[in-house]
């Protein structure tokens, strides 16, 4: 008995015309190093302009938005194929308690860049003496 593989041959037929809303992510990666948190998030075609970065209640919220360029131009073009990405893309990531007066975002080359502070550990314990 043969089994199908598991990248399917049909996904390739599929891919063209119904993009799964993985492709439509802004891809990035987090970690942690040195009492901070890291992301690095790819947002081509976006200006700084476009983006957007707030922090509350522990949630990073990462807003990318562009509009379409209509105009009396494109009202006389037949577009065979348009790809170019529009519309509004938002991710959000929980990190815990941030020092929100302390993150840092900068943006080159379509890569957004943003170092979050974490907020130093308050220890609550207290120790009981027993009687």
């Amino acid at each position: 008995m043969d089994l199908i593989p598991r990248k399917f041959y049909l996904d390739d037929v599929f891919d063209d015309f119904l993009p799964t809303k993985r492709e439509q992510n802004m891809k990035c990666d987090i970690y942690e190093k040195d009492g901070n948190y890291h992301i690095e998030m790819d947002i081509p075609g976006f200006s700084k302009n476009d983006i957007s970065v707030e922090a509350k209640d522990g949630y990073l919220t990462i807003t990318a938005s562009k509009n379409s360029e209509n105009n009396e131009e494109d009202e006389n073009k037949n577009y065979i194929r348009r790809e170019r990405v529009y519309g509004k893309y938002e991710r959000s990531f929980y990190l815990g308690d941030l020092d929100q007066d302390k993150i840092d975002a900068t943006f080159n080359d379509g890569c957004l860049k943003i170092t979050v502070p974490k907020k130093a550990e308050v220890d609550n314990r207290k120790v009981i003496e027993i009687k």
